[in-house]
């Protein structure tokens, strides 16, 4: 996939995380929210020419170790917006394996941290 498609499904699913949330499924939009995350880290490590086994994303833990070797060590992405796409994916892994609700509260902040870190990667490698 290219930057723009992996992007372009990130904000997507930003959009299901937003209806997901109007209509009370806080563990849904959760889940949206953190693949919306993932796969704008997929783009900026594609547009940074990280090598290729890691963008393909056969690994959440190898996605997360590259994005913080190549995007928040060189200071492209700051180390907090790093910290909160970590915090998406324990997020979604409450949700969807362990079946614990997640408060409304917590989805909508995290909502507005994917936002911010898909805004962050398009400013930073897109110029948008």
């Amino acid at each position: 996939m290219t930057p723009t498609a992996l992007l372009e499904k990130a904000d997507r699913a930003i959009t299901s995380a937003e209806v997901l949330l109007r209509d009370g499924d806080a563990e849904g939009a959760c889940n949206r929210l953190y693949y919306a995350m993932f796969n704008a880290a997929r783009a900026a490590l594609i547009l940074v020419q990280a090598p290729p086994e890691v963008t393909e994303g056969k690994s959440h833990n190898g996605l997360h170790s590259a994005f913080n070797q190549y995007l928040i060590k060189p200071g492209i992405i700051p180390q907090a917006l790093g910290a909160e796409f970590r915090r998406a994916e324990r997020l979604r892994q409450i949700s969807d394996y362990l079946g614990d609700p997640i408060e409304g509260a917590k989805a909508e902040l995290t909502l507005n941290h994917a936002r911010e870190f898909i805004q962050k990667i398009k400013n930073e490698l897109l110029n948008l």
